[in-house]
């Protein structure tokens, strides 16, 4: 079993402070990962973390065969074209064509070939249901195609993992379903790896995987039906 994400006993940082001490996870190849919690938990720094845009506070940490402790600045673009990510606002840029959304990203990557370039955006566009949609600027989309977008530059590069900080937090049910049933579909047939952070139980009770919970500046894997609390309290 290919384990491409691992903490142990590992600090980690939200702003200036530790908000989760002595992490272990390990999440293996084609493992759909949940990360829950009340807001402010550190979530979201987890995620972070992964991508290294958080240092490590302390404890180890491996990502896609890349050390976080002491990881050279040089080499974080190289960890990072092995993650995809996608973020609650879609986080596209709105003055450019889904289709230009894309090709930017290939070319930020090192793609050279127009033909090569073609024919991936051509098929990410295709796997997310939005073959139509290429020459739409942002603005002209749906929330949830917008997300579809923001799904297919994050498998422009065939990433090993996917981290989806609440992806589906401005959308309705009914598009959220429509995110999630893609999430899965991509989980299922590619084998890729999903790292996603929610606060919607019915999206973690709905469509399963592994979930952990973060409390009280821990976090744990979910133990048989653990009851989670995500009221927001005041």
């Amino acid at each position: 079993m290919d384990t491409l994400i691992s903490f142990k006993q590992s600090d980690i940082l939200g702003g200036d402070n530790v908000v989760i001490y002595s992490l272990d996870m390990e999440v293996n190849k084609g493992d759909f990962v949940y990360i829950v919690g009340k807001v402010g938990t550190g979530k979201t720094s987890i995620i972070r973390t992964i991508n290294a845009e958080n240092k490590l506070a302390g404890g180890s940490a491996e990502v896609c065969g890349f050390k976080l402790n002491g990881l050279k600045q040089k080499d974080i673009p190289k960890l990072r074209r092995k993650l995809g990510v996608v973020f609650q606002d879609f986080q596209l840029l709105m003055d450019r064509s889904v289709w230009d959304n894309l090709d930017f990203v290939l070319r930020a990557t090192g793609w050279k070939d127009r033909r090569a370039m073609d024919e991936r955006i051509d098929a990410v566009l295709a796997a997310v249901g939005m073959s139509t949609k290429a020459h739409k600027m942002p603005h002209q989309l749906s929330g949830g195609e917008q997300q579809r977008i923001a799904i297919a530059r994050a498998i422009l590069n065939e990433p090993e993992v996917i981290l989806a900080d609440e992806p589906t937090g401005n959308l309705d049910n009914e598009t959220a379903d429509g995110i999630m049933k893609l999430l899965m579909k991509i989980n299922k047939q590619k084998g890729t790896t999903i790292v996603m952070v929610t606060h919607n139980r019915n999206i973690f009770e709905k469509y399963t995987g592994r979930v952990f919970i973060c409390k009280d500046e821990q976090c744990h894997e979910r133990i048989d039906n653990e009851v989670i609390d995500l009221a927001i309290t005041i």
